[in-house]
């Protein structure tokens, strides 16, 4: 029997992770993030499902679907939306349970227009800096925060 369900969103060129600006973002893929999560949820006896997309309106109905499918919590790497995507925010606002905001890098010793996230208007924790362990961390999160 699961634990639970969790939802991983991956914004917009996550799926050139490993091979865009790896001085920032490392060289692991996207596929190894994704691998380690599932084996990590795996052992704790969770259900997860990761979702990439490029397009807005595809992570918000990923979010929408998740209000209805007894998922427990988010982790959410919004990318480029995290400055900009209100739309998201609503979203996330609407979902009952659990959110945690990841970023690979640390934002705040980056350009200016970086310091600000919608997303962490909503978020239960935000991860930033820590490359792709953030997603580890945010994932021993949920389990931590998950009820008995």
């Amino acid at each position: 029997m699961s634990q639970g369900k969790v939802l991983v969103l991956h914004g917009p060129n996550l799926n050139l992770l490993g091979t865009r600006q790896p001085e920032i973002y490392g060289r692991e893929t996207l596929d190894d993030v994704n691998n380690a999560l599932h084996q990590r949820a795996l052992l704790a006896g969770w259900d997860i499902h990761c979702f990439q997309s490029n397009h807005e309106g595809a992570l918000i109905d990923a979010i929408h679907a998740a209000r209805l499918d007894g998922t427990l919590a988010i982790i959410i790497n919004p990318a480029a939306y995290t400055h900009t995507s209100v739309a998201i925010l609503d979203a996330l606002n609407a979902f009952e349970g659990k959110v945690y905001e990841v970023h690979l890098s640390n934002v705040h010793r980056r350009e200016a227009f970086r310091h600000h996230s919608y997303v962490s208007l909503r978020a239960d924790g935000v991860i930033a800096g820590l490359g792709t362990q953030g997603y580890q961390a945010a994932l021993e999160a949920v389990f931590a925060a998950a009820p008995p």
